[in-house]
């Protein structure tokens, strides 16, 4: 065999194999890399949306989402979403920042618990506080629009005279409150507004209908006991007390432990109301020269 043909022969075989090799490459593996590729395009193309009809879509889901919102907020009660643990101490502080110098809330933390679906908090409040702060603390917790329910209450009275003399009439408490929260937020509303947490006073249960401890005199009013009456004005009556001092008083005005209810020109005297630790009095004082001539009436 000739050179030339036997060259011939090896190029035309490695024309063959490259041929072969070059066949099966793109007629078997890059044929299923496009098949491949075109069944993704296929399916990406079936996902496709045109930007206006996606549009409208968001805006159809904003609209929903506000209405569930609104539906939510006009609720009395909504479950807040991953509540933090002291929430609850800043809703107390807030509630309480007003009460009497004399009323306190201590606040702690119990423990987080799971019921019903939703988990919540429990806390300890205990403290000392007149009877309508006490009830204002309930009444916030009770109301507040982020779910929170007492558990159990314990009170006892409790009595307390200032520096000044003056007598408070106090409730020694202690409740466990829950507050309640979902890992959910279809309970909670973006659009949150607080309810209305100020409640009309109350009578205050504790106070005592007969009290031994009197009030001290500290605004220094014209105490009645040692008061006279000196003259009947236009402008009200003249008193005087054993001290010297002197008072021009008219209808409705404080006196100690009462009013002045009634000043009588025709009988020449006034008319008091004087509360002593429960005890209701009422008082006449004549006019002094009215009172002497009375005397000497007696004595003729």
């Amino acid at each position: 065999m000739s050179r030339k043909l036997k060259n011939t022969l090896i190029l035309a075989a490695i024309v063959i194999a490259i041929s072969l090799a070059g066949g099966t490459f793109t007629f078997w593996h890059q044929d299923a890399v496009i098949n491949e590729k075109h069944a993704k395009i296929k399916e990406l193309n079936l996902n496709v949306f045109n930007t206006k009809e996606l549009t409208n879509q968001l805006n159809t889901l904003k609209l929903r989402s506000a209405e569930l919102d609104s539906i939510l907020s006009l609720r009395k009660f909504i479950i807040p979403y991953r509540l933090r643990q002291s929430a609850f101490f800043q809703f107390v502080n807030k509630i309480s920042f007003n009460f009497m110098p004399y009323s306190y809330v201590n606040i702690d933390y119990v423990n987080t618990d799971y019921q019903n679906n939703f988990n919540f908090y429990t806390y300890k409040l205990t403290g000392v506080a007149a009877f309508n702060d006490f009830y204002k603390l309930v009444y916030a917790i009770e109301h507040s629009k982020e779910l929170k329910k007492i558990e159990s209450i314990s009170l006892t009275n409790l009595v307390q005279t200032s520096d000044s003399g003056v007598t408070h009439y106090l409730v020694n408490y202690a409740m466990y409150a829950k507050v309640y929260f979902s890992n959910d937020n279809r309970f909670a509303s973006s659009l949150f507004s607080e309810n209305n947490l100020r409640p009309n006073p109350l009578y205050d249960v504790f106070y005592p209908l007969i009290r031994n401890q009197i009030p001290p005199n500290k605004d220094h009013l014209l105490d009645v006991q040692s008061a006279h009456l000196l003259a009947l004005v236009p402008d009200g009556a003249f008193l005087s007390d054993d001290n010297g001092n002197t008072y021009l008083l008219w209808e409705g005005d404080k006196v100690y432990l009462g009013y002045l209810t009634k000043i009588d020109y025709d009988k020449s005297e006034v008319k008091f109301v004087i509360n002593r630790g429960g005890i209701v009095d009422w008082i006449t004082l004549p006019l002094e020269k009215a009172k002497n001539k009375k005397v000497e009436k007696k004595k003729k």
